[in-house]
Formats: C-alpha cells, structure tokens, sequence
C-alpha cells in the first residue's frame, strides 16, 4: 500500500459506471449524465456537504473529456494560477482544442477580484468551469458565475451509498483487497451509519481500523465494532455558524418551535450549541418566537424567554444550555397565536401607504390650559369613571374608523 495516498484517493471512480450515489443528478436519464457521456459539458457549480463526492465526480469528468483539464484549490491558487490556464489553454501548440476544463476545488474561498478573473473567459467558452464548494453557491459565488453555470446540488451519501463503496474498498486491489481482512456485515454497516453520509470519514476510518490492527495466527485482520470505535472520529453534526448550515440550523429551531415539537426544537438547539453557536443569539431567537408566534396565546412564554436570555447572559455555557432548553420546551409546548405579529404588520403597511389621517382632538394631550380653547382633550372621557372601567369612544382618525388589526383567534382568552 501506497502510504501517501489514502484510501479515499485511491479508489476514487475513473468512469461513470464505478461512481456510486447522487443518482437524482448522475442516473442515466438524467443531464448530467448524457453531457458528461457526450463531453459537451457547460460550467457546472456543484455543492453539497464534505464527503459526498464532488471531487470524485470531477475525477471522472477528467478520465472521460477529450479536453484538457486542469484542478486548482481556491484555498492556495491565486489570479496568477488562473493567467497561467489561460495562457497554456490559448497556446495551439500545447492544446490544439483552444479550450480546456478547470475544476476549482473549494471555490467560495476565491475572492470577487479571483472570481472576476475567470469571468470572461467562461463567458467566451474558453474555459469550461467545474466548481467545488460546500457552501451555497447562491451566496458565495459571483453572481456573474452563477448565472453562466448550472447549479448542481449533490445530497449527503446514504448509508447503502457507502456501504456498497466500503464493500468495492475491501476487494480492489487498489484498496485494500491484498489483506486478509474478517469482518462482519453488520460492523460495515455501523462503520456507514457513524460516518455521517462522509464517504471519506468512513474510508479513513476502516484504513486506520485495518493498519493499527495486528493479524491474528492464521494471518487474518479482525475488524470488530468495538475496533472500528476507535478508529472513526466521533460523528459531528455538519454545522458552520458562519454558513448556509447556520441558516438551515436556526431556521429549523424557530420552526420546530412554531410548530409545537419541542423534541425537535431541543435537538436543533443542541446541534447549534454544539457547533459552537453564541448562547445569546439563540436566546434571542427564543424571545422573538415567544412574542411572534405564542403571542396572546400565551403571554408568559415571552417572560420566560426574556428572563432566560437575562440568565444566559449572567450565567453562560455550559449551564445556559438548561436555561435555553427550558426556555425553548416552554415556547414550543405554548398555544400559539400572530394576531398580534399580524396586527403591528398591517397597521405598519397602513401607516406607510396611506393617508391615515389625524389624531382625534378628544384624545389629544393638553398640556397647557389654553390649548383646550382649540378643542385638544375636549370631550374625553377617562374609562375608569365609568362602570366596567370602559367606556365607547373614538380613537382611531376618523379616516381609519372601522379598521382591524388585532383579530383574536380561538387561542387567545381575553385577559
């Protein structure tokens, strides 16, 4: 075995056929696949999670195109790598086609300045771009780009995707098929299961578990459960608090909130805590769902939100995860209600939209006597004179006279 290069590089497919997973945008009857097959590849942008194989799948684009191709990563090259592409994709002498592929590995790390220097040249049909990124492209990569590209979104591998792919590592030759190696279905199975849809987590993992493993009397490696334990890294949740996985993260949270699953609402919590999420952003999350969506169901789930935030702030992690936890159960198990939310929104658009007239003068202060010799005040009456301690009178501008806002729905109790 080759120690300098690993598992997951050495059995990386070379053809179409050998490519396993992501048959929504690679199956026979689909684009990818017939232009792939065809070489009439346009810029392609592919994103989806470490692991999935967007690199794989550009490995094969590279063993099947008849034109030259070239892979960078966005994270050490530079405008000069790209000049340099150019420069030897213009010379016939080095590619007679005039045109080559770039794979652009990790390419939300390209800045505009980076970005803008490829532009007209994927315009032109010079270069036919393929780029790598884990993050939505949508936010990441030149508008310019996108809008000369499709736009592929690879999923995270299913635990069948991998375990087929772990099953080819054990038998090629190029893998690991010269060991005699022992182990169960089963294990295989876990060894998917634990690595999170990360075809590379899993190959890694069951090429430590076979060299750190000594062979037994008749030669073999016996790969266990409790061997692959301690040879994967512990399963993490894909979470960047910097990017579209924040989005998503917290996203799910409010809505699971919204929703009254509180055992969904704990679990985004604990993967945004444990993605290193700031505690007070979260409470604040909680605050504003509380007041949005619980509303005058429930009042006291927005005192106990905001009385969570000011102990999450005195207190901090690791303990302000209770606080968060009980905050959000609080707000999830609440009867909800927006009338409240949708009241504030409709007058605001009035107010801004309309002319919504003038003050009532009997509701006018008047603040110096003299004032009420122009009608200010003139004709108010105070509702704790009257029995009930209400009283009917105009308050809206006489423009906005009959207009609701707030429309109580059968959650909210009149208090």
């Amino acid at each position: 075995m080759d120690s300098k290069e690993p598992l997951a590089y050495r059995i990386r497919p070379k053809t179409l056929e050998e490519y396993v997973g992501q048959e929504h945008v690679i199956g026979k009857d689909k684009i990818l696949y017939r232009t792939i097959k065809a070489d009439r590849l346009s810029s392609i942008i592919l994103f989806g999670p470490p692991g999935c194989g967007k690199t794989s799948l550009a490995r094969v684009i590279s063993e099947t195109t008849k034109y030259k191709f070239y892979k960078i990563n966005a994270v050490t090259a530079g405008v000069q790598d790209i000049k340099r592409v150019i420069e030897e994709t213009k010379n016939f002498m080095l590619n007679p086609t005039g045109k080559s592929i770039l794979f652009i590995d990790e390419i939300h790390r390209f800045n505009k300045l980076q970005q803008d220097a490829l532009l007209p040249y994927v315009e032109d049909g010079t270069i036919i771009l393929i780029g790598a990124t884990t993050e939505n492209p949508y936010f990441e990569v030149n508008k310019a780009l996108i809008s000369r590209s499709m736009v592929i979104k690879l999923e995270a591998l299913t635990e069948e995707n991998i375990y087929t792919i772990l099953k080819n590592a054990l038998q090629r030759p190029d893998g690991l098929g010269e060991y005699k190696i022992k182990i169960e279905d089963s294990t295989l199975k876990k060894l998917a299961s634990i690595s999170g849809g990360d075809v590379r987590t899993a190959l890694n993992g069951l090429e430590v578990a076979v060299l750190t493993t000594n062979m037994d009397k008749n030669g073999y490696i016996n790969i266990t459960d409790e061997v692959i334990k301690n040879s994967v890294q512990n399963k993490k949740a894909i979470f960047d608090k910097n990017g579209e996985s924040h989005y998503d993260n917290i996203s799910a949270f409010i809505k699971s909130m919204r929703g009254s699953d509180a055992d969904a609402a704990v679990f985004y919590l604990a993967r945004a805590l444990n993605g290193g999420e700031d505690p007070m952003f979260l409470a604040r999350r909680i605050v504003i769902c509380a007041s949005e969506d619980v509303g005058m169901a429930n009042p006291n789930a927005l005192v106990v939100a905001n009385s969570a935030m000011q102990a999450v702030h005195m207190v901090g992690m690791p303990e302000a995860r209770i606080l968060l936890a009980e905050a959000a159960v609080y707000v999830a198990e609440s009867k909800k209600s927006n009338a409240s939310y949708l009241a504030i929104d409709k007058a605001l658009e009035d107010v801004r939209t309309k002319d919504t007239g003038e003050v009532p003068m009997h509701i006018r202060n008047a603040p110096v006597e003299q004032m009420k010799n122009f009608g200010y005040h003139e004709g108010y009456k105070y509702p704790h004179d009257f029995p009930g301690h209400y009283v009917e009178q105009q308050y809206l501008p006489d423009v906005m006279v009959g207009t609701k806002y707030y429309i109580k729905d059968e959650n909210v109790e009149k208090f």
